[in-house]
């Protein structure tokens, strides 16, 4: 049997944790005791039911944004990962959500469905798009009857008269709402009539939001083509459409402010654009008026007559140069010529012919360059300068004649 170190049984320990995916990620019921908040942020309780205790840690990045105060007593619902704290030996719950347990189900499901979402992705702020500065128009999904519609129209009359609002009425709770806001944003997307579409109703409990929550509308605005403005309950309420829209409104009347420019704001920008434009536009006009005059101001444009004639003094001096060249060309290649035709000259038989030699071939045309090939008796010709004589061999005398 190994002996081992206390820090190396405990790492192995915290090894086991760590690579068993039922404690990796696990929802725990229980009764807060010991709850103390640290000046870091961090919570810091104990977990306990009748017959087990486990100490919990939640850290400030998760515990700032609970939306209720953890106390003793609280019995609650929190899911976080189970591992080794080395230090002490102990086991504890790393806490990364926690839900009163009294809420009910409800927050269990949003809880585990944001996780799941959130696993995918789908909240990501790669997946954001970003909505546009001046729409045409704008589309709106939600109850035709409810005060939302009228704070969405008054705030957009009253910042851009000009701007087209489109409703697409639907439930916004019930059992049907999900259906009808999803294919509310499928139709939007479909014709292509909005520039940015504005998903919304008022507040109320987490049942009477719960449309917000689902997950076909969820993965509805998540696929939507078109910008989504989220304006769901009111600033301290949050639902899944708040972190999957590309933009989330405290209120419908600021969705509209979101989505709708104040007109007047854009007569300052198109006037400080215009000022910027001239001054710009000014700018490239007095540095263009500067070279003209530099231009003006140059010899070629006060003399251009001069500088002409300087080029064509330039192409006279050319053009002889280009003379010299070709007539030294023309004497080489002249020079070449005679030589070669002086070696041609000695090569040509006539010339031969006319130093006293001769050309001996037979009577059918065959040259004879040996003696060997005559015998006496037979009929040649002899080929001199100005003609040719017939003869006759009347003997033969090999010797070396003509050879060094």
């Amino acid at each position: 049997m190994n002996i081992v170190s206390v820090s190396e049984i405990t790492k192995y320990i915290k090894q086991l944790f760590e690579s068993d995916a039922k404690v990796a990620s696990v929802l725990i019921r229980g009764e807060i005791s010991n709850f103390k908040k640290h000046y870091s942020g961090h919570c810091y309780f104990t977990l306990k039911d009748s017959n087990a205790t486990i100490r919990v840690v939640m850290f400030k990045s998760r515990a700032q944004f609970l939306k209720f105060e953890p106390r003793d007593g609280m019995k609650v619902i929190a899911g976080g990962q189970v591992t080794i704290f080395e230090r002490d030996g102990q086991y504890q719950l790393y806490a990364v959500q926690l839900v009163p347990e009294g809420i009910g189900e409800l927050s269990i499901a949003f809880a585990q469905l944001k996780e799941k979402l959130e696993a995918e992705g789908l909240f990501n702020d790669e997946h954001k798009q970003t909505l546009p500065m001046l729409p045409k128009t704008v589309g709106i999904v939600t109850s035709p009857t409810g005060a939302v519609l009228r704070d969405i129209i008054t705030v957009s009359k009253r910042r851009h008269p000009g701007i087209l609002l489109k409703l697409c009425p639907v439930q916004v709770q019930g059992p049907d709402a999900p259906l009808q806001i999803v294919h509310g944003i499928e139709v939007f997307n479909k014709l292509c009539n909005v520039d940015v579409i504005i998903i919304g109703r008022g507040g109320g409990s987490i049942e009477e939001l719960w449309a917000f929550n689902d997950e076909r509308v969820i993965r509805a605005i998540a696929a939507s083509k078109i910008p989504i403005v989220s304006a769901v309950g009111h600033q301290t309420d949050y639902t899944l459409a708040d972190f999957v829209a590309d933009r989330r409104a405290a209120t419908p009347s600021q969705a509209a402010e979101f989505v709708v420019p104040d007109v007047r704001e854009l007569h300052k920008y198109v006037s400080t654009l215009k000022s910027m434009l001239e001054s710009n536009a000014r700018g490239v006009l007095k540095n263009h008026r500067m070279r003209l005059e530099q231009f003006t101001r140059s010899r070629v444009f006060k003399y251009p007559y001069e500088n002409l004639a300087i080029k064509q003094q330039l192409v006279d001096n050319l053009l002889q140069n280009l003379q010299q060249v070709m007539k030294k060309m023309v004497i080489e290649k002249q020079h070449g010529f005679k030589i070669m035709a002086e070696k041609l000259s000695m090569l040509n038989p006539l010339a031969v012919l006319a130093r006293g030699y001769g050309i001996v071939r037979t009577n059918d045309g065959q040259l004879v360059n040996n003696v060997t090939t005559l015998q006496p008796g037979k009929r040649i010709e002899i080929v001199l300068n100005e003609g040719l004589i017939d003869a006759e061999i009347i003997r033969v005398q090999e010797g070396h004649y003509g050879k060094s």
